[in-house]
């Protein structure tokens, strides 16, 4: 029996504001599977995110995205959301007069307040419940709060836009914990696994934007894609590509472009 496509993106053309920036993208995600994007600044990475995720300034011009087997190109992000489709931004915002402890209370039906409270304490977090989201947190403990959001939303996609960005290193080992538990990876020892497909009945499926890799300590990726110009330009293993990425820049990803790893 055929995996089942979580997430598929086909022919997939985005435009910002007037201008494209995603120029014919095609890839799927099976369910239980990470996948890792690569890319030079400005090369859609994020755009790519926050077009599947339904924010209203990405306008699809071609293409569609299938989530679950379902056309989702014209759905709201309350109806993504909804469906199974998080996020956890790279830069999230300060949201004055609301606190996280009343947003994390919005979350899925039946979330009692203990379950927020131990969540929160396992990321070091709890300190931050009954404050404005985000006000006067530094990078790192801004992104203790978006993982804790995500943990309890409980998607079955999760997707992470460079959780190691603006991280300290002792703040980045409670992100990658956070990273394993939002994706269904946490395991006694905080091993970063492979498994057999067939083991994987509790993962959950993740799209995760890295610039450095680190993200790629704590949780195994299956996958990796980079993203050149709007394009998917390379495919194949993760840590493989980010190895020539690391010795080669982006020239590698340029000179491979047509051979056998185009997708």
């Amino acid at each position: 029996m055929a995996e089942e496509k979580l997430l598929e993106l086909k022919d997939l053309h985005v435009s910002v504001d007037g201008r494209e920036v995603l120029k014919g993208v095609s890839l799927s995600v099976d369910a239980g599977e990470i996948h890792a994007l690569f890319g030079p600044n400005g090369s859609g990475k994020t755009t790519l995110l926050n077009t599947v995720i339904g924010f209203s300034r990405y306008k699809v011009t071609g293409g569609s995205i299938l989530f679950k087997g379902q056309d989702i190109t014209d759905a709201t992000i309350d109806e993504r959301a909804r469906m199974g489709i998080g996020i956890s931004f790279q830069r999230p915002p300060t949201v004055k007069g609301v606190t996280l402890r009343a947003l994390a209370s919005l979350g899925r039906d039946g979330l009692s307040a203990e379950e927020i409270e131990s969540a929160a304490a396992n990321l070091d977090a709890a300190e931050f419940l009954d404050r404005d989201i985000n006000a006067g947190l530094s990078g790192g403990e801004m992104k203790r709060t978006e993982m804790l959001q995500i943990i309890l939303q409980q998607p079955e996609l999760v997707c992470l836009d460079e959780p190691e960005s603006g991280v300290d290193l002792e703040n980045m080992a409670l992100i990658g914990r956070a990273a394993r538990i939002a994706l269904g990876r946490e395991v006694p020892g905080g091993q970063c696994t492979r498994l057999k497909k067939s083991l994987r009945s509790g993962y959950r499926a993740g799209l995760v934007i890295t610039h450095t890799g680190q993200i790629m300590d704590h949780i195994y990726v299956d996958k990796g894609h980079v993203l050149m110009n709007g394009e998917i330009v390379c495919s194949g293993n993760a840590q493989e590509l980010l190895g020539e990425i690391r010795s080669h820049g982006y020239t590698e990803c340029f000179r491979c472009a047509g051979c056998d790893r185009r997708n």
